[in-house]
């Protein structure tokens, strides 16, 4: 019978550089995850010989998206790094996320983010070196984000223009019908 995720101990890989933290306790990896320092594309191991993605570990509780534009999204992520997300600034109340077990989307500003450590998890923190990895933020590419923005732009510009046409053509039928009474 396997270990349970949390009895073990576990190596976190960066994907940026490569950089190996560990072994270190479940209960750290966690609050690593939810501080926003374990990002969708690093991975975890408990013998550094089968590395699998950070979500893909169901104990971490990495199952959020965030929708960064309407067609790009961050994650999956934690509650916790939602709500360091928001403390920095890269995202706000209006920016929807979408649970991924269960499908249902809503604003950040609805999401029960009441995730203050308690002390017993603040002590242990503090009795632990802090060599952990950097916050990672969501990275926006700002002209990405310019370039979704101004697509979007086009294609308001477009259906406005086209909403104007078959107004005309609706209003010339009226006064067609209107001056046949």
């Amino acid at each position: 019978m396997m270990e349970p995720a949390t009895a073990q101990d576990w190596f976190l890989r960066k994907h940026e550089d490569g950089h190996i933290f560990g072994p270190l306790p479940f209960a750290q990896l966690t609050r690593w995850a939810s501080s926003a320092q374990v990002a969708p594309h690093d991975v975890v191991s408990a013998d550094q010989v089968t590395w699998v993605k950070a979500p893909m570990l169901p104990e971490l509780g990495m199952d959020w998206l965030v929708e960064v534009t309407t067609e790009r999204f961050y994650g999956p992520t934690t509650l916790g790094a939602i709500q360091e997300f928001m403390r920095l600034g890269e995202i706000n109340g209006e920016t929807f996320v979408i649970n991924s077990c269960d499908g249902s989307k809503r604003r950040v500003s609805e999401m029960p983010l009441v995730l203050s450590q308690n002390e017993e998890d603040a002590a242990a923190a503090d009795d632990e070196p802090s060599t952990g990895p950097a916050a990672t933020g969501m990275a926006i590419d700002v002209q990405d984000r310019i370039r979704d923005l101004e697509q979007s732009l086009r294609e308001e510009r477009r259906a406005l223009q086209e909403a104007e046409e078959r107004y005309r053509a609706l209003e010339l039928k009226y006064r067609e019908l209107a001056q046949r009474l």
